[in-house]
């Protein structure tokens, strides 16, 4: 195992816990071998009488329970499936160079070569045992890999099980034996693209030489017995058996939860030895450009993040999935670059060999780690199909963009519609009938007296003067005051519940204010109560307005009730988690990392008023959707991005004040007061 002292003392550390485990069987035996002595006296007349008949009787019963006890925890134990992490199998033949560069590292550190290669879409690389039984017969490679499953990519199945498929050892024709498998070595995708073939080498050195140390048969014993007893306690937690089932399992999780809090500290300190040690040995490859390294590491993670929250989510809501997510992060980055004076130096190291370039077809491999990035940060369904389809990075802006702002703006009229809100148009000009964005715009424009009274720094900071072009009392239609407003809002709110409460199967209930939205589905009347509360508390401090806070409830209602009604195969709303999926884990939630905490109600807002008026600007003022590799879905007027868009939003939605927002308009050359195009 080497000389390192972290070896020695991860050695220490499994003897530690393999003594556990020998206590464990000791205590299960003790009945036992009484009861044997007992019987033995008594067969050669040395521990005769009543006494200790009534003796033998008794232990000879304790003995039996406790061995069918012992056998039963070991029968759970040794069959408890361990976790496997969802990774992308790459097979020998896919990335020949990848396996090459990987055993001559092996060889230089004089450890174990790892027994396969897979990836993973995340920014980390780990080595995983895949030894256990329960993981199937370890495959040959020579074929495997989304090299083979994925080749001629339109077999849907044939991609979603290369996807999700447990790969195995290239070893000999016939694979290793389990027993001496050595680890798989998973890697992280985002890595391949963004580094070079020399920093991928040097980032993988002290992961590599992590098969050293797992060789050793006291680290390996170990580990697969705190991993069968962490697999126990999951296996007797799951729900869905019998009564009795139900008890023998919670005798069986007690004993392995015991077992495993006796030797957690244990197995941690052999865990940060056997670290240790693969880091000491790992100092002798590459460390130079190890510590050059260690920085793209975080820089690829910033860019892999960005691009999952500001690019990715959008799309996957829309229910499309890029399919060159890996690649994406090198753009990404690339556009940091441009704009941060300190990444100047980030894109002279793209003229040297990127580590994707290790693999025959990046292509597929890119769709395949894609698919399953959307299937563990979103919950995505099982299998693409006409509503989760995969998009191209050129198709973004028209399949993403475009009609993700206009669905956003079908919605929020489909709302105003249902409070009974009505927009007078100008009767002299028919081509003002239809959904407009003035309609939204009087809505929720608070006048200036209520702002005022208010206390609204934002108001005040932003605009402090009226706009002379807006006629007084625009927010409110016909003269109705503000607060009459909202008060009729919230009561039309209530009905709009209770008519989903009905719709839904939902017991019903007296909605008496905005907050009651959120009975609409199981699950989100704690967030919407919580927003109403709060935009009742903000409009008190002066800092949100009476119509948008109504709106932002019942918006919030209208999007839970889509993402319900959409089945159990869409995709969950950010934050939630959807029901079980069999085909990723046995016992698997997704999404298994979900990317957001859910959109409060005036984000929610914030977000349809924004693309709506991105969908005024495109049908009246000439602009385009674009993509920001660094933002995500952007508005490009003139060829230029408007960034300076969702700051004038919030102002709106926060304060009621629409100058800021109209003055943007009215310089960009967008008619508020044109219908827009809807989906």
């Amino acid at each position: 195992m080497g000389v390192e002292a972290g070896a020695h003392a991860a050695r220490s550390r499994a003897l530690a816990v393999l003594r556990i485990r020998s206590r464990a069987v000791a205590v299960a035996l003790l009945p036992a071998a009484v009861a044997v002595v007992l019987l033995v006296g008594g067969a050669d007349g040395r521990l005769s009488g009543g006494g200790w008949s009534a003796a033998r009787g008794a232990v000879t019963t304790v003995a039996v329970v406790a061995l069918l006890c012992g056998a039963g925890i070991a029968l759970v134990v040794a069959r408890a499936r361990p976790a496997v992490s969802p990774t992308v199998p790459v097979g020998e033949k896919a990335a020949p160079d990848l396996y090459r560069m990987v055993r001559d590292l092996a060889d230089r550190l004089d450890v174990p070569v790892p027994s396969a290669i897979a990836l993973t879409p995340d920014c980390d690389s780990w080595l995983e045992d895949r030894t256990h039984r329960a993981h199937g017969r370890p495959p040959r490679t020579e074929g495997d890999g989304p090299g083979e499953a994925i080749r001629g990519a339109r077999g849907i199945r044939g991609r979603l099980r290369a996807a999700f498929r447990t790969s195995g050892g290239p070893g000999t024709e016939d694979g290793p034996r389990r027993a001496d498998a050595a680890p798989v070595l998973v890697i992280g995708s985002p890595f391949l693209w963004w580094m070079r073939v020399g920093e991928l080498r040097a980032v993988l050195a002290p992961v590599v030489a992590g098969t050293g140390p797992s060789a050793h048969p006291d680290i390996a014993a170990a580990r697969r017995f705190v991993r069968g007893l962490d697999a126990a306690v999951a296996a007797t937690s799951a729900p869905g058996r019998g009564p009795l089932v139900r008890a023998a399992g919670a005798g069986a999780g007690w004993v392995a939860r015991l077992l495993l809090r006796s030797c957690r500290g244990h197995a941690a300190e052999m865990e940060r030895g056997v670290a240790a040690a693969a880091a000491e040995r790992a100092q002798t490859v590459d460390y130079g450009v190890r510590i050059v390294a260690q920085e793209q590491v975080g820089l690829a993670y910033a860019g892999w993040d960005r691009l999952l929250t500001r690019v990715a989510l959008p799309a996957w809501r829309m229910g499309r999935w890029p399919s060159r997510l890996d690649a994406g992060v090198v753009a990404a980055l690339t556009e940091l670059s441009r704009r941060d004076r300190l990444a100047e130096g980030f894109t002279s190291r793209l003229g040297e060999r990127p580590a994707c370039d290790l693999l025959e077809e990046p292509g597929t491999v890119d769709e395949a780690a894609s698919l399953l990035a959307a299937r563990l940060f979103h919950g995505g369904p099982a299998e693409p199909g006409p509503d989760w389809a995969p998009v191209a990075w050129h198709e973004y802006p028209e399949e993403v963009v475009d009609r993700k702002w206009r669905v956003d703006a079908a919605r929020l009229h489909r709302v105003l519609d249902a409070l009974g809100v009505h927009h007078r148009p100008d009767t002299s000009r028919p081509d003002t009938q239809g959904p407009t964005l003035a309609r939204v715009l009087d809505h929720l424009t608070v006048p200036e007296a209520e702002r005022a009274g208010h206390g609204s720094p934002a108001a005040g900071a932003e605009d402090p003067d009226p706009d002379p072009g807006d006629p007084p009392g625009e927010g409110a239609p016909g003269g109705v005051p503000h607060s009459a407003l909202a008060a009729t809002e919230a009561t039309e709110v209530s009905g709009a519940a209770d008519a989903a409460d009905a719709a839904d199967g939902a017991d019903g209930a007296d909605a008496t204010d905005a907050g009651d939205a959120g009975d609409v589905v199981d699950g989100i009347e704690v967030l919407e109560g919580a927003d109403a509360g709060g935009n009742e508390d903000e409009d008190e401090a002066g800092g949100g307005s009476g119509p948008a806070a109504a709106l932002a409830a019942v918006l919030t209602a209208e999007v839970a009730r889509e993402e319900a009604a959409a089945g159990p195969g869409a995709a969950p709303a950010a934050g939630q988690q959807a029901g079980p999926d069999r085909d990723l884990l046995e016992d698997g939630m997704l999404p298994l990392f979900p990317l957001q905490p859910p959109r409060t109600g005036r984000e929610l807002l914030a977000d349809h008023v924004t693309a709506l008026v991105c969908c005024a600007a495109m049908d009246t003022a000439g602009a385009v959707p674009g993509l920001d590799w660094l933002d995500g879905p952007t508005l490009l007027l003139r060829g230029k991005r408007a960034a300076d868009l969702p700051p004038r939003v919030r102002t709106l939605v926060d304060t009621g004040d629409p100058g800021p927002l109209r003055d943007w308009l009215g310089r960009s050359g967008v008619r508020a007061e044109k219908p827009v195009r809807l989906v």
